[in-house]
């Protein structure tokens, strides 16, 4: 099997066919080491509840749930049901972007490249695999359920902080540090979820977009991001804001990491009772929507057990 290499990552090395790129690191073994981190049968809900009235980041589109069949409306139609109980029924619509909430960025996201040249990971061309109906290639709904080992990088609790400040630039020096602090190694293969503090202004549903948006520009620099990747072999990286890098940026790390690496980003992650507990270290459980051709896993529900 292709394997990640020190000092280069992982890079397009799964075949010309691959469309999980890191995820391909996911094997039994792995899973049964990340099984058996879990010492206390306890979880932390990483995703976070979504409405119309949640902050996004501003190219998304809002989440809006429409009522499509209900007791009432059925009523009113003058439908008649079957039963002496006159059973009804709730169902709903949900129009939403699938970049919104607690997601995962698929290796589709993001596109490199001009005219003919315009491709995404493992070189999948947009004049070929793009569609109006969602990608043909490497879409979120392609990736296996992620059981690994999960690290926080709890950078706002080294630096005891409610949250780090806008646009802050996480270098990897703050993360050797964090990781110190936390006396913690990274391993091959981990999901590493990076603590800014953005998290713990999200409030039901993320409403005061003020209080959020102070803080959900800080993320880590391309420079950590090669740190991370070539350094330890991360299949997963992420953070608790809409981006997971800083903004604004120079040259783009999810460019680098979705493109060039296949390593997908988890965006909007809850980590404010991991970083309570002082939890650094767990089993890292998420499974995306089988939506073909969506290019995030959305309604994501990830969980961390310990």
């Amino acid at each position: 099997m292709a394997q990640w290499q020190k000092g280069k990552g992982w890079g397009w090395i799964w075949g010309a066919e691959d469309e999980i790129g890191a995820l391909n690191a996911i094997t039994p073994q792995t899973v049964l080491e990340a099984l058996r981190l879990i010492r206390h049968g306890k979880t932390a809900d990483l995703g976070l509840v979504v409405d119309r009235s949640s902050f996004r980041w501003p190219g998304h589109a809002a989440t809006e749930v429409m009522s499509y069949r209900t007791p009432s409306g059925e009523r009113a139609a003058g439908d008649d049901v079957p039963g002496s109980n006159d059973t009804r029924w709730h169902s709903a619509v949900v129009f939403t972007c699938d970049h919104i909430g607690t997601h995962l960025d698929g290796l589709a996201h993001i596109t490199v490249g001009k005219g003919a040249d315009t491709h995404w990971y493992n070189g999948f061309q947009e004049p070929r695999f793009g569609g109006d109906f969602g990608v043909m290639r490497a879409g979120a709904d392609k990736f296996p359920p992620i059981i690994a080992r999960g690290i926080l990088l709890d950078v706002a609790g080294w630096k005891g902080v409610e949250a780090l400040p806008s646009s802050y630039a996480i270098t990897p020096d703050d993360l050797r540090q964090t990781l110190a602090w936390e006396n913690v190694e990274l391993r091959t293969g981990d999901v590493v979820l990076v603590r800014t503090g953005t998290g713990r202004f999200w409030g039901e549903t993320g409403a005061d977009h003020e209080a959020i948006h102070r803080h959900d520009t800080a993320g880590i620099s391309l420079e950590s991001a090669h740190w991370l990747i070539e350094e330890f072999g991360p299949i997963v990286l992420g953070s608790d804001t809409t981006t997971v890098e800083v903004v604004p940026f120079v040259e783009s790390v999810h460019a680098y990491c979705l493109v060039e690496q296949g390593v997908p980003l988890a965006e909007l992650h809850y980590l404010e009772q991991l970083a309570t507990e002082k939890v650094y270290e767990f089993a890292y459980v998420a499974m995306t929507n089988k939506i073909k051709g969506a290019t995030a896993g959305i309604a994501m529900r990830p969980v961390a057990i310990y």
